[in-house]
């Protein structure tokens, strides 16, 4: 039998460390503990000293006892305050029964330095009071206490250890021994030593703020915060702006990190304020990472291309060096897209082929080749057949026919003065190109003034004007025996002298083929 109860002894506490290994028990870092116990004593008097007699009958006592604990400023250090109810008893130097009952009441410090899961020993002492009543006094002649009742200063010390059962329930189990100041305990005064008493105790501790807690409210239990790293006090570890639990459960951030994908915008300002990805730091995939479009672009960390001009954002900046918020970074009245992709103009230049019109205007309004200052390849360019009215698409046009007298439009000259302007050089080209390709024909050039100054100095001056032509073209390769200049001054004006504009156009040169 005894061989019995001993085996079913040792299998019920290997099953119930078994039972403990697979629990992480919160013994530090925790709200509070209420806890229960019972306590076995033994009494420590005169009786069970110098007076105790061999054949004593071992008489075991109990204790009831209550406590609350907290955590003391540290989690290695604990506070408990204790109560219980119980009583003491023994057998006199003639195996006489004597009990007295106990109301301890005592304040403890507990000493637990080890961070342990499964179990945790510690250590304990600390001072209270212990009220005492002799229930029944050992026999004469040894029943001479002083007091048979009254209160007492006591000082319990000793050790124990925690077994978790779950986060929230331990196993309390401990030992330890009691001093008092008084020698009546057990009925009986020597005036030597004082009376005292040995427990061992096994309790239940209740814990208030265990791993299964959320003392911040932030959607993790205390003991997941404690296996991530993160700080069970503080709801925003990271300080990023979302609570811990909606990193972990919502969103798969990383708590303990305020910018987990590392694109310069912390996880709050990505899911609050600018609804990106924070698992990605390219959320639209313009290859521009989203605390790039945010904080130095300013584009839209959700539109691959901000400006609708079919680039992407990123293309923009990295390689094309556009304005990802602007779509017409030239101002040339064409999209980016359109300049990289339909007409391989350049996005950054308003006038690629710089003949004088915008890429834009050639495109849409003239129809000519952003890429080719002369579209039609007639000689004369594309500004300047748009400016004096022919058709930049007609190469025919570029020659001027001189069939018959012709103003030519755009060599005009300034009041008194008979220099060629580069302006009327561009004229005079075409000019050129039809004394080359009609090397058979002879002119006369003709120059023309308007009314202001003398009739003497005007014909003078419109023959300085004919003649400056005419070295233009000889200079360039026209043989001077084709070219005649004449200056008929201000006799044949084409329009009254009547206005500042009208003047302007009487200031003229005009070719006449004469053979």
């Amino acid at each position: 039998m005894k061989l019995s109860n001993k085996l079913i002894s040792v299998i019920a506490v290997s099953l119930l460390i078994s039972a403990a290994s697979t629990i992480n028990a919160q013994f530090n870092d925790y709200s509070s503990k209420f806890g229960i116990q019972i306590n076995g004593l033994l009494p420590d008097t005169e009786f069970d000293k110098d007076l105790r007699p061999d054949d004593a009958d071992l008489k075991l006592s109990y204790l009831g006892r209550v406590f609350l604990r907290f955590e003391f400023f540290t989690e290695v250090i604990e506070t408990e305050i204790g109560a219980g109810f119980g009583q003491l008893q023994g057998v006199d130097f003639d195996n006489n029964l004597w009990r007295t009952n106990l109301i301890p009441i005592d304040l403890r410090l507990i000493f637990s330095p080890f961070d342990m899961d499964i179990w945790n020993p510690y250590a304990y002492g600390g001072v209270g009071a212990l009220y005492f009543n002799i229930d029944k006094p050992p026999s004469d002649p040894y029943n001479n206490a002083i007091e048979s009742d009254g209160w007492t200063t006591m000082f319990p010390v000793g050790g124990g250890f925690e077994i978790g059962l779950s986060d929230a329930l331990i196993l309390d189990i401990s030992g330890g021994y009691t001093f008092t100041l008084t020698d009546d305990l057990n009925g009986y005064n020597n005036k030597k030593n004082n009376d005292g008493y040995f427990n061992l105790a096994m309790g239940l501790t209740f814990v208030n703020g265990s791993g299964q807690s959320d003392k911040d409210m932030d959607g993790l239990t205390k003991r997941e915060e404690i296996d991530l790293g993160t700080d069970p006090n503080n709801p925003d570890t990271d300080g990023d702006g979302l609570k811990d639990g909606e990193e972990v459960r919502t969103y798969k951030t990383d708590p303990l990190n305020a910018d987990t994908d590392a694109d310069q915008l912390q996880d709050g300002a990505e899911v609050i304020v600018h609804k990106t990805n924070p698992l990605n730091a390219d959320s639209d995939n313009d290859l521009l990472q989203d605390g790039e479009e945010v904080l130095t672009y300013k584009t839209d960390p959700l539109d691959a291309d901000t400006d609708d001009d079919t680039l992407s954002d990123g293309k923009e900046v990295n390689k094309y060096k556009t304005d990802p918020l602007n779509a017409d970074s030239d101002k040339d009245l064409l999209s980016d897209g359109d300049e990289v992709s339909k007409y391989n103009t350049n996005p950054l230049l308003a006038d690629t082929d710089g003949d004088g019109l915008l890429d834009g205007e050639e495109v849409n309004q003239y129809k000519t080749d952003p890429l080719n200052v002369d579209t039609d390849g007639g000689t004369v360019d594309d500004f300047t057949e748009v400016n004096r009215g022919t058709d930049p698409l007609d190469p025919e046009d570029d020659v001027i026919k001189i069939d018959v007298p012709i103003v030519l439009e755009g060599i005009t000259f300034a009041t008194g003065k008979s220099d060629i302007t580069p302006e009327s050089a561009r004229v005079l080209e075409g000019a050129l190109k039809t004394m080359t390709t009609y090397p058979e024909i002879i002119v006369e050039i003709s120059g023309h003034t308007d009314d202001v100054g003398s009739s003497a100095s005007n014909q003078k001056l419109s023959q300085r004007r004919a003649d400056s032509v005419r070295e233009w073209l000889i200079l360039r390769g026209v043989d001077p025996n084709r070219l005649y200049a004449k200056g008929y001054g201000e006799e044949n004006p084409i329009v009254p002298n009547t206005s500042k504009e009208n003047r302007r156009g009487n200031r003229r040169i005009e070719f006449k083929r004469i053979r």
